[in-house]
């Protein structure tokens, strides 16, 4: 249930961020990067989607039901780590782009739009690591059930 909420508050976030870059034709590439690459659509649809898999091998535990749900946690695992390297770039060119916020037109809305976009990616972060987490362990349980010989 943890991944499906997480996939659903990454996408929601994502909505929000990408709701943000519409406040300004100004600063829209350099604050929006986690957006552009469709992190917040694609991940969040990969962590549902192995959240939602992993409850119906819990109510339904047939080997091939296992079995998928080990292969979508395995994925989400990729996922999260690929979406922390886009979040954590996201967070570094941030700080890079406030330094040039007082020589622009609108520093105020600058440093407005740069607060908020890295609110929402810190947020962003924070769950994929919350992710990364939840798929790592439960695809290591899976295994040691697995090689253990339980086959239930």
């Amino acid at each position: 249930a943890i991944q499906i909420l997480n996939g659903i508050l990454i996408l929601a976030l994502g909505v929000f961020l990408g709701c943000l870059q519409y406040l300004s034709h100004y600063f829209r590439h350099v604050f929006f990067f986690t957006f552009y690459t469709g992190y917040p659509l694609w991940g969040a649809v990969f962590f549902i989607s192995s959240g939602s898999l992993t409850v119906a091998a819990g109510r339904k535990p047939t080997r091939m039901m296992m079995q998928n749900s080990f292969g979508m946690n395995i994925a989400s695992t990729t996922i999260a780590f690929v979406g922390t390297a886009f979040l954590s770039v996201h967070l570094a060119l941030n700080s890079m782009a406030f330094k040039s916020c007082q020589s622009s037109k609108l520093p105020d809305l600058c440093i407005y739009l740069g607060s908020s976009s890295n609110g929402l990616v810190s947020l962003m972060l924070i769950l994929t690591l919350l992710e990364l987490a939840i798929t790592i362990s439960t695809s290591a349980m899976w295994c040691l059930g697995n090689v253990c010989g339980s086959r239930e």
